[in-house]
């Protein structure tokens, strides 16, 4: 015992010396002896403390104070331990905090125990977080013992709460916020429903409610109670928002309450005013209190509702009583009240709705107001505002609110009853439908439907719905409107009367009273209008005219009655200055009087006034009466629409004015008028499909109704003429345009119309290659200029027509005996004045007198001449035609310009001749573009044809031009081609390049890009890719494109040239022979191409052709040589003298062909060497030595090959020619000739096929076997080869079968014929002679169609199967119906007619 007290005092000692691990240690002895020493465990505990060891020294306070929990100081040291370890700790401090002012309070010491509290929550405050601060407020709250006992010494408990509530509305905030940013960055969030979900979460666990309600409750400050009640009602307002609908009720009812008792209070909250306002459902504004009203428009008379509500209140429509006057109100005070006028009130509630955009009452309120006012528009638009934010507060209360919802649905369609009736009706009628199936008793709904029913023209059930409404709630204007649906029913006595019984009760002096005595004074006098339609009654003043005077004297802003007062004026008074200015005063006072506008735009219309006829029909269109409503029996009416749809075609705004003609036709299907001018604007826009169908439903009206009803129709068939023109469809548009003629001979528009389709005609015909065709359309068209010049010579339009007339026919030249120059001349001399034809003279020298010596001349060649005059000077009478009008006089210069210019063309080509030589014409283009670049300068063709004439005279001013073009518009393919030309000559290789490859990004079917692109490839040498080019600029051409056929012509001849394979493959030659025979047609001076022509027709076996045209070719460069005397005219000659031998030849013309052949070779005897003439000789020689043979002159023949082969040195297939010559001359000498110079020739050219197929031929002839075997690995070692083509191939093949029949033995023959057969197949087999050899051998039928196939797959013009060939296959199937295919095709064949024989 003595050694614990020992130990305690020096623990104790060395607590106080600090010596704190001697205290340790001494408390640890005594804790040996006695694990449950209070005080060791509190000196322990301490020291433990100081040397910072917390978790030990909570551990021994811990232990000491479940010794002696009622000690104080075992608390004590864990507070101090508790504090030093900052707000880790606070719940732990919190129960220390309670264990230790329990036991003060035990000891009845509050100063003590109030310091312990105190500290604990200034602590928390400090150093912990706003919840453990909230939880140490809560310590201190009433309902604790500690409360109790320290009441008076701790902070009011309204002060805490709202400490409390301050913390709790701090965090919920920056928890939502939290929340939303968390959950808005998930996959498909939107931002209004996370928002939604997360303040459901928080607000429905919130306790802030109860926090607000204990501030009210304990707080003694008004105003505090006041602020916190706010927030109780704003609180429990946002909770009520977010929850779901079938939470809502209960909390409704406590928002509600609280709302209720802030107004009872005059509490100025807007939140509580406003739910007690705007939740009431009610049917009738009336239900509301109007002290209520009053008191919240003296709390928040700057607020929006409230300034409505005062307007309402002193306006004339409401339901309330004004206040009473206070008596003890002085005088003075009686003046400073400011009496609102009108105009200030509805200043007043327009701005008040403004402020308060989503109020429902007051959007009621002021659509009310509105209809009062007649103002039906904004009365609509204000209700259905009100019905979108009706549904909103439903959904924030959970309140139906179905009588609001009805009431803002009735002032919705009686507002669309009369706003842009009918176009609104069904809507209306809806609505009421609506309503009245749960209130059939509601008057305005029966009122409404029976309006709606009266303008449906459904007048007996009208009449049944205003009887019903008189029931429910009689007034004057119901009987009245009854009265009128009987009288428009026709029963007009019945009507009359009772309208007149109306009379007496509409004599208020109020405005709406008169504005309903005007209009029962105007249905009257409608009524003794339409009673006797004599003329005599209605021009009686004293009746229907009176009645419509007496009406504007009620109202003189009630409209209807000016219109009956016009038609009044204009067709019975005839008295069109009044009429027109009554119809001007209907229209301008409504809208809707629809006769008036139609009155009104007729007149206007006759005047030319299309800008006030617009004005007027777009006034009736937005005025919404022209559509019916869907089911009534009322018509539409369609002029207004049709109206504007002219307006905008004269405005060229086609687009407008088609949505105008079909709106009409909508409303009136059968409007003849709108279909025309539907078609006209498709057509004037481009559509001409739709143009076309427009058209044919107007002649569908046509024969429907016929011209008694629509009067003169022949404008429709012209217009679908015109489209069919567009179309392409020629033949048919001048089929119409005749049979307009028929009836209308001197219509201008349709005979020039007429004349421009032949001419179109001709350039389609021309671009088709249809020339004869093109011809017989100028024909036409001359003959159609003939007839229009007698009765309208000064026409631009006509001249210009026969000045293209005339171009077209030069760019034929192979018909000139067709065009009559006596025609020519009469057009031309027909009314003119020699001056006219003086335009120009001095530079391009054509006068009249210049073209009358042309035409003198009776030479056909001077016919290409006469027309490029004749167009000539039809251009410049033209622009005679035209001197007061600078844009037509600007292209007046432009088209004469491009006519000199296709004269330069064909005099540059030799198609004319000229004294002063071919510049003259270029010349006098330039100044006629020059001319038109004066009068209108910003036009891009005017600059671009500048540039083309330019080219040649002025390099800077072409260019200059061509990009003066493109800044006009960048976009016109044709410019940038011809400016990469002009890069290309100049040599600008680059730009040239990138001039083509825009012009083919702008337009990529512009064939001209492609032949500048490709004639720049074949500068560069890309053979391949120029022919290429040309090949796709020749396919997406027309026929008209000389340079682009002349250009594909030469390249694919070069092409066939170094590719020997494909010169006889017809599909190869077709395309260019067309090119070609196209060109011979358009020019008829071009020798180069038309040589080529007849090399491509000898190509295909046309060789009467190429012999006809080598004979023309020769005869014109015989002439030429005589008058030049050119050593290259003579080469060329020679040349085609060279080519037609050949062709002779191939005729059979043998001695023609040896002459023509000699003659080749005599003039080019002594000529210079070079390819041609090498190239020359040669054929004459191989075409000599043909013809020679084929006449028995075998030695001329031997002799001609012989000299072929000296000068070619040994060309191997001259030599097989000389030696099949040798062999056919006979005699052993010869032969063996032969055999010499095929085995030179082989030792030479050991691969050349010809010989050795020769050598293999004389082998068998010979019937040397040993030569046979030799030759046979050669022939075999043939098949192989790649380069054979398919004669070759076919030549082998019949040889080697020919020698496995003369030489193997009987029982080796059948297999190695087969094998053959087989290996002919296996190398080619699309050929069908390898299978025709298998189907010979084989008894199965499959070779025989195969063969067949092949026969067909190569028949002309994908191949070289002759009919011969195909009959022969055909045979070989011994099928019946394949034989009379065999024997259809090639009758003269002998196959099909023996297999025939054989069935």
């Amino acid at each position: 015992m003595s050694t614990i007290k020992n130990a305690l005092k020096a623990a104790k000692a060395a607590l106080d010396a600090h010596q704190y691990d001697a205290a340790i240690e001494n408390a640890t002895k005594v804790l040996t002896e006695d694990p449950k020493h209070y005080h060791a465990n509190v000196f322990l505990g301490l020291a433990l403390e100081k040397k910072g060891r917390n978790e030990e020294s909570e551990k021994a306070y811990r232990g000491a104070a479940s010794t002696k929990p009622k000690d104080s100081l075992a608390w004590q040291g864990l507070i101090s331990l508790y504090e030093q370890q900052g707000g880790h700790r606070l719940e732990d401090y919190q129960d220390a905090v309670s264990h230790l002012a329990s036991i003060f309070e035990e000891a009845d010491d509050k100063t003590r125990c109030q310091t312990v509290v105190d500290k604990y929550t200034d602590f928390a405050r400090k150093c912990g977080s706003r919840l453990q601060y909230r939880h140490s407020l809560e310590f201190v709250l009433p309902g604790s013992d500690l409360y109790e006992y320290l009441e008076g010494r701790l902070p009011h408990p309204s002060h805490t709460y709202t400490r409390i509530s301050e913390i709790v509305e701090q965090d919920e905030k920056e928890n939502i916020n939290f929340e939303i940013g968390q959950r808005r960055t998930r996959l498909g969030a939107k931002i209004d429903q996370v928002t939604a979900e997360v303040k459901k979460e928080v607000l429905q666990s919130s306790i802030l409610e109860s926090l607000y309600q204990h501030v009210i409750d304990w707080t003694d400050d008004d105003d505090t109670r006041r602020l916190y009640e706010e927030k109780l009602l704003q609180h429990g307002y946002d909770t009520l928002l977010v929850l779901p609908q079938a939470q809502k009720n209960s909390k409704r009812e406590e928002v509600v309450r609280l709302a209720q008792g802030m107004v009872i209070l005059k509490h100025p909250f807007a939140l509580a005013w406003k739910i007690n306002l705007e939740w009431k459902d009610i049917e009738r504004l009336g239900e509301l209190d109007v002290g209520v009203l009053r008191e919240y428009i003296e709390l928040f008379p700057e607020e929006g509702l409230g300034q409505v509500l005062r307007g309402y209140l002193e306006s004339e429509i409401s339901v309330f009583p004004a206040p009473a006057v206070d008596q003890d109100r002085s005088e003075d005070d009686e003046q400073s009240v400011p009496i609102m006028t009108v105009e200030d009130r509805l200043v007043l509630m327009t701005d008040g709705l403004e402020d308060s955009p989503k109020s429902v009452l007051a959007h009621r309120i002021m659509s009310e107001y509105y209809l009062y006012l007649d103002e039906h528009e904004s009365a609509a638009e204000t209700a259905r505002k009100a019905h979108r934010y009706i549904e909103t507060d439903s959904q924030t209360s959970g309140l139906p609110l179905a009588n609001n919802s009805d009431a803002i649905n009735i002032l919705l369609g009686t507002a669309l009853v009369q706003y842009q009736a009918p176009r609104h009706h069904p809507e209306a009628r809806s609505l009421f439908e609506g309503i009245l199936a749960r209130k059939p008793s509601n008057g305005s709904v029966l009122l409404g439907i029976g309006l709606i029913l009266e303008e449906q023209e459904e007048l007996h059930q009208a009449v049944d719905f205003f009887e019903r409404a008189m029931k429910q709630a009689p007034s004057t204007k119901i009987q009245a409107e009854a009265a009128w649906c009987r009288a428009l029913g026709g029963d007009y006595s019945r009507g009359l009367e009772e309208l007149e019984d109306c009379l007496p009760s509409v004599e208020a002096p109020d405005l709406r009273t008169k504005a309903l005595k005007a209009q029962i004074l105007y249905r009257i006098g409608m009524c003794l209008w339409d009673m006797d339609h004599s003329k005599a009654s209605r021009r009686d003043r004293n009746k229907s005219y009176a009645r419509f005077i007496s009406a504007l004297q009620t109202d003189a802003n009630f409209a209807p009655p000016y219109t009956m007062l016009g038609i009044y004026y204009a067709d019975y008074a005839k008295d069109r200055a009044r009429a027109r200015k009554c119809f001007q005063k209907a229209f301008e006072l409504s809208s809707s009087e629809v006769v008036a506008a139609e009155r009104l735009a007729r007149s206007f219309a006759k005047t030319s006034e299309w800008e006030l006829v617009e004005v007027v029909a777009q006034r009736v269109v937005e005025s919404g009466r022209l559509r019916p409503a869907p089911g009534s029996k009322k018509k539409g009416i369609s002029w207004p629409f049709a109206a504007l749809g002219v307006v905008q075609l004269n405005k060229l705004e086609h687009a407008k004015s088609i949505v105008s003609f079909q709106s009409a036709l909508r409303i009136s299907p059968k409007d003849y008028c709108s279909w025309v001018g539907l078609g006209e604007c498709y057509h004037n826009s481009g559509r001409y499909i739709a143009a076309t169908k427009a058209f044919e439903q107007a002649q569908k009206l046509e024969r429907e109704f016929g011209p008694e009803v629509l009067g003169d129709t022949w404008f429709s068939k012209y217009m679908l003429a015109n489209v069919q023109r567009e179309l392409g469809e020629y033949d048919a548009a001048t089929g119409k345009y005749k049979e307009i003629l028929n009836v209308r001979a001197k219509e201008y528009g349709v005979s020039i119309s007429y004349l421009q389709t032949s001419i179109e005609s001709a350039w389609r015909n021309m671009d088709l290659g249809f020339f004869g065709r093109a011809i017989d359309n100028i024909q036409q068209a001359l003959s159609i200029a003939k007839d229009v010049v007698t009765w309208s010579t000064n026409a631009f339009n006509l001249w210009k027509c026969i000045s293209d007339l005339y171009s077209v026919c030069t760019y034929i030249q192979s018909r000139p005996a067709d065009i009559s120059v006596q025609d020519m001349k009469w057009l031309l001399e027909y009314g003119s004045d020699p001056e006219t034809y003086s335009q120009l003279a001095d530079i391009d020298r054509i006068t009249w007198s210049t073209f009358e010596s042309v035409i003198e001349s009776k030479d056909t060649d001077m016919v290409l001449q006469s027309c490029l005059y004749a167009a000539v000077l039809a251009q410049k009478r033209a622009l005679g035609c035209c001197a007061h009008d600078a844009y037509a006089r600007a292209t007046a210069w432009y088209n004469l310009g491009w006519t000199e210019y296709r004269a330069h063309v064909c005099q540059r080509n030799g198609d004319i001749s000229s004294e002063e030589g071919s510049m003259q014409y270029l010349r006098a283009a330039v100044q006629c573009f020059k001319r038109a670049i004066e009068l209108e300068s910003r036009n891009a063709e005017f600059w671009n044809s500048l540039g083309i004439v330019t080219s040649q005279l002025n390099r800077r001013v072409a260019q200059h031009a061509f990009v003066r073009s493109l800044y006009i518009n960048e976009k016109n393919a044709r410019v940038w081609t011809n400016l990469g030309i002009f890069y290309l000559i100049e040599g600008d290789i680059q730009l040239a390049n990138d001039s083509f490859a825009r012009a083919q990004s702008v337009d990529p079917d512009h064939a001209q890009a492609w032949l500048g692109q490709g004639l720049l490839a074949a500068q560069l040498g890309e053979s391949n890719e120029s022919r290429t080019l040309f090949t796709h600029a020749f396919t997406i051409s027309n026929a008209s494109a000389i340079q682009i056929q002349q250009s594909y012509a030469s390249s694919t001849l070069d092409h066939l040239l170094s590719s020997p394979a494909l010169s006889n493959e017809a599909v190869t030659l077709l395309q260019p022979l067309l090119a070609l025979r196209r060109l011979s047609k358009q020019t008829r001076t071009n020798i180069a191409f038309e040589h080529i022509y007849a090399l491509f027709q000898e190509r295909i076996g046309s060789y009467a052709h190429a012999s006809t045209t080598l004979l023309s070719i020769c005869s014109t460069l015989e002439a030429d040589y005589e008058r030049s005397e050119s050593a290259e005219t003579l080469e060329r000659f020679a040349q085609s003298k060279a080519d037609l031998s050949r062709s002779q030849l191939a005729e059979q013309d043998f001695e023609s062909a040896a002459d023509n052949a000699e003659t080749a070779l005599a003039l080019t005897e002594d000529t210079p060497t070079s390819p041609i003439r090498v190239r020359t000789r040669l054929s004459a020689h191989l075409s000599a030595g043909m013809a020679c043979y084929y006449q028995g002159s075998t030695d001329r023949s031997i002799d001609m090959f012989k000299n072929a082969l000296e000068e070619t040195q040994g060309e191997p297939d001259i030599v097989c020619l000389l030696s099949q010559v040798l062999w056919a001359k006979g005699g052993s000498q010869a032969r063996s000739i032969a055999r010499e110079q095929l085995f030179d020739c082989v030792e030479k050219h050991p691969g050349h096929v010809g010989t050795i197929l020769l050598l293999a031929v004389i082998a068998v002839l010979d019937d040397d076997r040993d030569a046979v075997e030799a030759v046979s690995d050669d022939l075999h070692s043939l098949r192989t080869r790649y380069d054979l083509n398919s004669q070759q191939h076919k030549q082998l093949a019949q040889l080697l079968h020919a020698i496995s029949v003369l030489y193997l033995a009987n029982e080796d023959k059948a297999l190695t014929q087969m094998s053959e057969a087989r290996t002919v197949v296996m190398l080619e087999p699309s050929k069908p002679y390898g299978w025709s050899q298998l189907a010979d051998l084989s008894a199965e039928a499959q070779p025989a169609e195969m063969a067949v196939l092949g026969a067909v797959s190569k028949a002309p013009p994908r191949g070289e199967s002759s009919a011969e060939d195909i009959s022969k296959v055909y045979a070989g199937t011994k099928r019946v119906e394949d034989i009379q295919k065999s024997i259809m095709l090639a009758p003269w064949s002998p196959w099909g007619w023996q297999i025939l024989s054989q069935l």
